[in-house]
Formats: C-alpha cells, sequence, structure tokens
C-alpha cells in the first residue's frame, strides 16, 4: 500500500442521505485517513442541524476538514472550495495519511477530480458583481448568457451557483487525476426516500427551528445561504404558513428532489464506481491491495 504523499485519494459520491459519512469515518479510522467534506451547504458555520452537517462526536472519531468554512453571509465559490480542498489533501498526504473526499455536491467534487480550471477574473470581479446583483437581475443575466435557470429559480445561491458552472474554462482533464479511487454509493430509491422522511422528521426533533431563528435574526433570512434547504421552509413554519407536518412533508419532497438531481449529476460520469453502501468497503480494499 502506498506510503506518505503517495497515499491515493479515495472519493466517495453520491445522494444526501445515503450513508457516505458512516462508510467514511469507518474507513478513515481503518486508514488512518481524514475526511474533506465536499457539500456546499456545511460550510457555512452555525448551519448545524439543518445542513445534517457531521456531529461533534462524528467529527471526534476522525478529522473533519471543509467544515465551518465562512459565515452564512458570506459567498464561497466552487473556485473556493477547489482552492481550500487541494491544500487540505496535500497537509493530509504530508502527515502520511490517506484523505477522502466525501460530499453530494457534484460541482465540488468534480472540480477536484477533473481539476477544472477556473476563470481567474471571475473570482476577483465577478464575484463582487453577483454579490450585488438581486435575484431578479441573475435571472436576467442566466438568460441573457444562456445559462440553463436552476429548479428553484428564486434561490439566489442557486444562480450563482448556476454561473460558476458556466465559468468553467473549457480546459479541464478528460479522465480523473491520478492515484484516484472513485466510489459512488448506488441507493435503492424507495429505502433512500425513507431515510429521507427519518431525517426531515429527526432534523425537527433535533432543534433545527431554534437554530434557524437563532441564524435568521444574526444575519438575515434573505443572507446567502439562508435562502436555501430547509430554513426558508422553517421561516414559513414561523410565519404560521405552514403545518409542522405540512413543513416536514415539505422538506422531505425537497431533499428527494435534490438526491434526484444530485443522482443525475454524478451518473454523467462514467469514472465512478457504483456500489452499494454494503460493497463499497470490500470494493475500495481490493483496489487499494493493487495500488
Amino acid at each position: 500500500m502506498a506510503t506518505g504523499y503517495n497515499k491515493p485519494l479515495i472519493v466517495i459520491a453520491g445522494p444526501t442521505a445515503s450513508g457516505k459519512t458512516g462508510l467514511a469515518i469507518d474507513l478513515a479510522k481503518e486508514l488512518d485517513g481524514e475526511i474533506v467534506c465536499a457539500d456546499s451547504r456545511t460550510v457555512f458555520k452555525g448551519m448545524d442541524i439543518g445542513t445534517a452537517k457531521p456531529t461533534k462526536k462524528e467529527q471526534a472519531i476522525v478529522p473533519h476538514w471543509g467544515l465551518d468554512l465562512v459565515e452564512p453571509n458570506e459567498r464561497f465559490t466552487a473556485a473556493d472550495f477547489k482552492k481550500y480542498a487541494l491544500a487540505t489533501i496535500a497537509d493530509i498526504r504530508a502527515q502520511g495519511k490517506t484523505p477522502l473526499l466525501v460530499g453530494g455536491t457534484g460541482l465540488y467534487v468534480d472540480g477536484i477530480i477533473f481539476d477544472f480550471e477556473y476563470d481567474a477574473a471571475y473570482d476577483a470581479k465577478k464575484k463582487k458583481k453577483l454579490d450585488g446583483m438581486s435575484v431578479d437581475k441573475l435571472i436576467m443575466y442566466c438568460k441573457n448568457n444562456s445559462i440553463l435557470l436552476p429548479k428553484n429559480e428564486r434561490n439566489k445561491r442557486h444562480l450563482v451557483r448556476a454561473i460558476e458552472q458556466k465559468s468553467i474554462n473549457t480546459k479541464r482533464r478528460d479522465a480523473p487525476i491520478e492515484n484516484c479511487i472513485i466510489v459512488g454509493i448506488a441507493t435503492n430509491k424507495r429505502e433512500l426516500n425513507k431515510r429521507i422522511e427519518a431525517r426531515g422528521e429527526q432534523l425537527f426533533e433535533n432543534g433545527v427551528v431554534a437554530e434557524a431563528t437563532m441564524l435568521g435574526k444574526k444575519y438575515g433570512w434573505e443572507s446567502e445561504a439562508m435562502t436555501g434547504n430547509i430554513y426558508p421552509i422553517v421561516q414559513s413554519y414561523l410565519k404560521n404558513e405552514l403545518t409542522l407536518v405540512e413543513a416536514i412533508d415539505l422538506f422531505t419532497t425537497s431533499d428527494q428532489q435534490l438526491a434526484k438531481r444530485q443522482m443525475t449529476w454524478f451518473r454523467r460520469n462514467p469514472y465512478i464506481e457504483w456500489v452499494s453502501l454494503t460493497e463499497a468497503k470490500d470494493y475500495i480494499y481490493t483496489v487499494l491491495a493493487h495500488e
């Protein structure tokens, strides 16, 4: 097995609620590894319950990176993630440990394994310009530049991400980077939907309403990260526009749609080896044995 700087990057991709975190923790313990989270939601500080961020207990088992990087009212782009993740992966390898890139944000994962090149001007000038644009202006920008609007076109973060994807330089690798093992967690649709349903109920039991209330007061409900995920649903619940049952049902539907979009993204990558959650560990160890 490789050592030091030659340790392979293990990539675990898949939809939300597919069991990626538990698998990654088990592997990291056994391989003396550390986890880099590739999730565009968990980069925000304070958004612990609503984003199903790895718990403090889970983070204490093995080091997790890519969490709590920015405030909810700050922007964090795919280019920002790539820069952060590459430096973190290099540090993990420098310690003689195994890096694991784990998550469901396809743009983050692909940016690493296919070495996306981002327009340098985008990071500085366009980021500032997009920050000051309203949702309506972002929608018009997308239409004028032939950028496909996201499903939730009133979500500013989703609109910006669509523009980010368009900003990717056409120069990128045709095949994944070397020394990289890529697996996708194949899930039964019915089982995945049940997990998502259970997660919705658990989030409310764990205190997502109190978390969202605190974040809304501190950063404003219209801030960057508060316009996505479960937080707008909680806001509607607090306004008595939804009952608790309706809020949970709406979140469940939204998260199921997210899982579908994630799978659509990852299925386009022919280099992902799709395995079940129970088969993933054996597959990875088989590949490592031949490294």
